[in-house]
């Protein structure tokens, strides 16, 4: 990373110093809600009975949803060309235990539907292997393609239409047809889990770290009143995080979602830390609880598949897993929502379609979700021996692309929550 870009990385607000940590172990984990993918096979790679990994899937195949127009999946996810594409989507739906979380949402007629809040896109690329995670606003204004609903109704394409409504045009299905068109990208793979779930999925690897910034954050809309520096989120505190916006210094879907990348950043470090890479029975348990908690597309539900993918992110240093906003352009017809950014969106897609290092540049304090903090190393780095199955590094004169304007930061990045209180309390 150039100086510029390191001095972009640092805050003009301190609250608490971290480093930019090197991964301690040879597995990159991706998500925020699905550990899944990656707990299955390190459950079977700690030495629990290798049965238990096509257990689990077998459970995880039961109400697997077949995706429409997308391209079908090779019996070997190696044979698939420029790596592999996995839809990601967290859905708002009333479960009657937490109904109460999410106060007016659940209250009145709106209250049985289902919004698509969280769509990401997680792009695996092949030799080398490096993990892009797009996130795309709740609030982007985009056409929606016709889709096939459960039932075998079809619902007509729009002009222009929120993208968090796809879920109720049909379902897993049409957000993948969605995320599909937007991007180009042939989409294999999908899987749904509600806001909900992330209460069990957070509560079986005994919580998050995460960092508060300026004053704190406070947030009647999630119940959230928490004062600044680092704090351990699980069960309901982890939903409240993971939703708030209300609480961060300017209160807008974009800046949840930097500070939900946080959240996944500090994720992918805690399930590589000792604490529970040396826990088969904390493996054990997430792989349950997320296969518990996880509606899979058809594609995605067999065991073979779980641990190909799984093996693709294998060695994956956290340098080379990168959270990004989907870049977007505020709505001329409506200020409180957001449009494509079609020529830095074609900058991305193109670097993607490349297998290009990317370099994320632009200044984090400037999202409102989160800030940045003095590089201020807090432990030694890890040696750890290479990873004969990894299928290469990037070269050494190889340059990465800069991508100014595009918000985001990889799992080695760690910043606190842009808080919506003054420092001074």
């Amino acid at each position: 990373m150039s100086e510029t870009s390191k001095r972009a990385r640092r805050g003009r607000r301190t609250v608490a110093r971290h480093g930019e940590l090197s991964s301690p172990h040879p597995f990159g984990t991706i998500l925020k809600i699905l550990g899944v993918i990656v707990a299955v096979v390190l459950v079977s790679g700690v030495g629990v009975a290798s049965y238990a990994a096509y257990d689990l899937a077998a459970s995880f195949a039961d109400g697997g949803v077949e995706l429409e127009g997308q391209g079908t999946v090779p019996p070997d996810i190696g044979a698939i060309e420029g790596g592999v594409d996995l839809l990601l989507v967290g859905t708002d739906e009333c479960e009657p235990e937490y109904a109460s979380i999410f106060g007016d949402r659940c209250k009145g007629p709106d209250s049985e539907g289902q919004l698509n809040d969280v769509n990401m896109l997680v792009h695996i690329a092949d030799n080398p292997r490096r993990v892009t995670v797009v996130s795309f606003p709740r609030d982007l204004m985009i056409p929606l393609p016709s889709c096939t609903r459960e039932d075998g109704s079809v619902s007509p394409e729009t002009f222009k239409s929120q993208i968090n409504e796809a879920w109720g045009r049909g379902g897993l299905s049409c957000v993948a047809k969605t995320v599909s068109d937007l991007s180009g990208e042939n989409i294999p793979f999908a899987a749904k889990v509600s806001f909900g779930n992330v209460i069990n999925i957070t509560e079986a690897i005994g919580g998050v770290d995460v960092c508060i910034g300026n004053g704190g954050i406070r947030d009647p809309h999630t119940g959230i009143n928490w004062g600044p520096g680092p704090k351990t989120i699980s069960g309901v505190e982890a939903l409240q995080f993971l939703r708030t916006r209300h609480g961060l210094e300017n209160g807008s879907d974009l800046a949840r979602i930097s500070n939900q990348q946080q959240y996944m950043s500090s994720l992918a470090r805690k399930l590589v830390s000792e604490e529970v890479l040396s826990d088969p029975a904390a493996l054990y348990r997430l792989a349950t609880t997320a296969v518990d908690n996880i509606t899979p597309s058809q594609s995605l539900a067999n065991a073979s598949t779980l641990v190909q993918i799984a093996m693709a992110v294998r060695g994956v240093p956290f340098e080379d897993i990168n959270f990004v906003q989907y870049p977007v352009l505020t709505d001329p017809a409506d200020e409180n929502r957001v449009v494509p950014n079609y020529v830095l969106a074609d900058k991305l897609w193109a670097a993607l379609a490349a297998n290009e290092p990317i370099e994320l540049t632009n200044d984090q304090n400037k999202t409102g979700g989160v800030v940045t903090v003095d590089p201020q190393p807090t432990e030694e780095p890890v040696e750890t021996a290479p990873d004969p199955s990894a299928t290469g590094t990037p070269a050494p004169t190889e340059t990465a692309v800069p991508l100014d304007d595009i918000p985001g930061q990889s799992a080695a990045d760690q910043t606190c929550s842009a808080g919506n209180l003054r420092a001074n309390g």
